[in-house]
């Protein structure tokens, strides 16, 4: 199963034996929290499965919205933790470039403020290769630096077997060592320290 809640997209997906059987992207409006689990649990239902049916979780850590990469990551870490399930993190970006088949493509979130969360990837036969790996910059300072045909990719539902394929995912060797890739700190943690 793959979760990513690090975007305004829940993404969803369900493989078995190098297959996706299931999915589920859809839009949210910041309700993450509420409308993951019943997905969750319908994606297992239509396929006949429970939780400890499955034997690897894959989870987007970010970065991306500060709550909602909490939510997917711990919500990954309950099943890994409680269903004694593999779990392997992956960048929300990766997960984002996938969706597209340009061969070059910076996947991008908006970070407000003219800056975003952004990377760079090329992809060649359908597998993709990090060129530049997450950063959080001024969007227009990046883009200078790159190709202008890039493909520059802000939604799309992702292609979980590029991503496997691909070797784009950690194995997590300590489950309460996973923690989101946020790359800023929170405006509330910015004023404290000020």
């Amino acid at each position: 199963m793959a979760i990513d809640t690090a975007t305004n997209h829940i993404y969803l997906s369900l493989v078995i034996d190098d297959r996706e059987v299931g999915w589920v992207y859809e839009q949210g409006m910041n309700n993450h929290s509420v409308t993951i689990i019943p997905h969750l649990v319908a994606l297992l239902e239509q396929h006949a499965l429970k939780l400890t049916d499955m034997d690897e979780v894959v989870i987007g850590v970010g970065p991306g919205s500060y709550t909602g990469v909490r939510i997917g990551v711990t919500i990954a870490k309950m099943i890994g933790y409680l269903n004694h399930i593999k779990v392997h993190s992956v960048s929300t970006l990766a997960l984002m470039a996938s969706s597209s088949d340009q061969e070059w493509i910076v996947p991008m979130i908006d970070a407000r403020r003219g800056r975003a969360f952004m990377a760079y990837f090329q992809q060649s036969d359908h597998l993709l290769k990090p060129i530049h790996g997450d950063t959080l910059e001024s969007r227009d300072e990046f883009m200078e630096r790159l190709d202008p045909n890039v493909a520059i990719v802000e939604a799309g539902r992702p292609d979980i077997m590029k991503i496997i394929h691909s070797n784009l995912l950690s194995e997590v060797t300590d489950i309460h060592a996973l923690v989101p890739n946020y790359l800023q700190i929170t405006d509330a943690e910015r004023n404290k320290c000020q």
